[in-house]
């Protein structure tokens, strides 16, 4: 099939190198040039485990290709995806105006039937809305033609995008047209073989749906960081708590890390926006409120450890982060809570060394250089001149150091850990000092 995706971020990008693998010919379009010429040159704008080589490939074998021009991208897919952002507004709306951009300039191009689908997470009514764009464009034009839109949201979790797209646990369509459908079940099917993992709905359910999924992971991610703060005030451990409550399978062992509050470009903007949404409608999601009380105060919890075991003497100390990204894998730093920490220890006159195996560029892009952020070559290097150690992102290569050189080289064998990495008593027989979160101890002196 001819597909074209428009966007290349975190869901475009990695979902034109899947659909091409499979042998649908792929037309990717960004209206950002540099992007362009960036993946012109082989070069990926984003990192994303697996999915350069899969983008290099299904360019030199000619079935993916890039281009700023809509005349192009519109005229080549028989289906075309809206796979751009949707930030959020000041009211903690989705800012759809990406979205409606893009639906004005396909109804500016097209020239036959085609299926509009909105993979972007877009408020229920967007369908409607971006309906109404595109009608809006043709009847500028004088030109009557056939085309559907329908909802078919993505789920994709960033570092392991591809993965989760070739071998998605739900494929959710909604439509009501049944030429639509059969066409979004021909370009599945290579990825729905196994058994049927297609999930046909209204239109206005499978928008919801992808809220809904969103907003119910980040309330299970913030009912952990609460509880365990909770377990560090009772004397109890949350691992042993984690591990006890995910052996119920009503419950299940996903998402019941604690850990320095959620971030990314999902979680924080899809809770603010469904709320809002409800909000508009006079319903108060008191839940999802809560959720995100929550996390802003999660986000702030290391730095109270790290003030509260320094206490006056924190000012003009040396700290070493492992880990910068909102999470292992990705190089995306929306919402990241190492922004709040950096932040925090700067205003109270902190210099931080950092390392972090993808997202050092994209942390220099937000902050620039300056003398206290120090941007070191290695998980030891960092280590070099620091006062103590602090976990933020739990990257595979921080799961099992060698504790003998960091303890030689740390002035103090401290460590601040943010994803509960690492034994405490383990920690503490081999001369550490250890602080995780909700591990059974509380730093209040």
């Amino acid at each position: 099939m001819n597909i074209t995706i428009i966007g290349t971020g975190f869901v475009g990008l990695p979902m034109a190198a899947a659909l091409a693998e499979v042998g649908n010919n792929v037309v990717c379009l960004d209206t950002d040039a540099r992007k362009i010429e960036m993946l012109d040159r082989g070069e990926m704008p984003l990192y994303e485990p697996g999915l350069e080589p899969l983008v290099l490939k299904n360019v030199k074998e000619g079935r993916l290709e890039f281009t700023t021009e809509y005349e192009k991208a519109v005229s080549h897919g028989c289906i075309l995806f809206i796979a751009v952002g949707t930030p959020p507004d000041e009211d903690g709306s989705a800012d759809l105006r990406y979205v409606l951009s893009v639906a004005k300039s396909i109804g500016e191009h097209m020239k036959e039937y085609k299926v509009i689908a909105d993979k972007s997470t877009v408020p229920v009514g967007t369908a409607e809305r971006v309906r109404s764009e595109i009608k809006k464009a043709l009847d500028s034009r004088g030109v009557n033609l056939e085309f559907d839109v329908v909802s078919n949201p993505e789920f994709m979790a960033e570092g392991r995008a591809v993965a989760d797209f070739k071998q998605p646990d739900r494929i959710v369509v909604g439509t009501d047209s049944e030429k639509a459908r059969e066409l979004l079940r021909d370009l599945y099917a290579p990825f729905n073989r196994s058994h049927d993992r297609l999930i046909e709905m209204d239109i206005k359910s499978a928008e919801l749906t992808k809220y809904a999924s969103n907003a119910m992971l980040a309330t299970k991610i913030s009912f952990m960081n609460d509880l365990a703060l909770l377990a560090e005030e009772l004397g109890a451990d949350i691992e042993n708590v984690r591990r006890g409550m995910g052996a119920d399978p009503r419950i299940g062992h996903h998402f019941l890390f604690p850990g320095p509050g959620y971030g990314g470009s999902c979680f924080p903007k899809d809770v603010k926006a469904l709320t809002k949404t409800a909000k508009d409608y006079g319903k108060i999601m008191r839940i999802l409120q809560a959720v995100e009380d929550v996390n802003d105060d999660q986000k702030k919890v290391l730095f109270t450890k790290i003030s509260h075991y320094f206490g006056k003497k924190l000012k003009g100390k040396t700290l070493a982060l492992w880990g910068l990204s909102f999470k292992a894998n990705t190089d995306d730093m929306r919402e990241a809570s190492s922004r709040v920490l950096l932040e925090a220890l700067w205003e109270v006159g902190v210099t931080v060394r950092v390392y972090d195996p993808q997202a050092m560029e994209e942390t220099e892009r937000i902050y620039g250089k300056r003398k206290d952020l120090i941007f070191c070559k290695d998980m030891y290097d960092v280590l070099k001149g620091s006062d103590a150690l602090v976990i933020v992102t739990e990257w595979e290569v921080f799961r099992s150091p060698d504790f003998d050189t960091i303890g030689e080289i740390l002035s103090e064998k401290v460590i601040f850990d943010g994803r509960n990495l690492y034994d405490p008593h383990d920690m503490k027989e081999i001369g550490y000092t250890y602080y995780g979160i909700g591990r059974g101890e509380s730093i209040k002196k």
